[in-house]
């Protein structure tokens, strides 16, 4: 029996001829979210040991007592949750948009673009946002 190459060789292919016949095997690799963003977020909150990172809706987010409080999105900028009595008027006074799910806006749930969050004091501006009203909600 030849002796196996890479875990596999094909029944009565000489392993040398199975060698010659591998073609190069590639990876793709997604980055699934803006890891310099979430490197920042994780600076700018600092130690808490109500703070749990967890990756969600295909980003990293940052968790205060289990509530969601802001994630590095998949797409791009942060994903901010905030008191949804709040939203209409961050909307208003911001540049941040309500997030679409499944074609319906979440109120609570805003988007904050990465150009909007290009300094620490933008960005600590929507942590503090995000970890106040994840604060304000009963643990999970």
């Amino acid at each position: 029996m030849p002796e196996r190459v890479a875990g596999w060789v094909a029944p009565g292919m000489p392993t040398t001829a199975f060698a010659a016949a591998r073609l190069p095997v590639y990876t793709i690799v997604a980055m699934a979210y803006d890891e310099e963003l979430a490197g920042r977020i994780r600076q700018l909150i600092g130690s808490d040991t109500e703070l749990a990172e967890k990756k969600m809706f295909g980003g990293l987010a940052f968790l205060i007592q289990g509530n969601m409080a802001i994630a590095a999105s998949s797409g791009g900028g942060a994903m901010v949750r905030v008191d949804p009595a709040q939203s209409d008027v961050l909307v208003a006074t911001t540049n941040a948009t309500l997030m679409n799910m499944r074609g319906q806006d979440m109120p609570g749930w805003l988007r904050v673009s990465s150009d909007d969050l290009r300094t620490d004091d933008q960005l600590a501006h929507w942590i503090e946002i995000g970890t106040g009203y994840a604060r304000s909600l009963p643990p999970k």
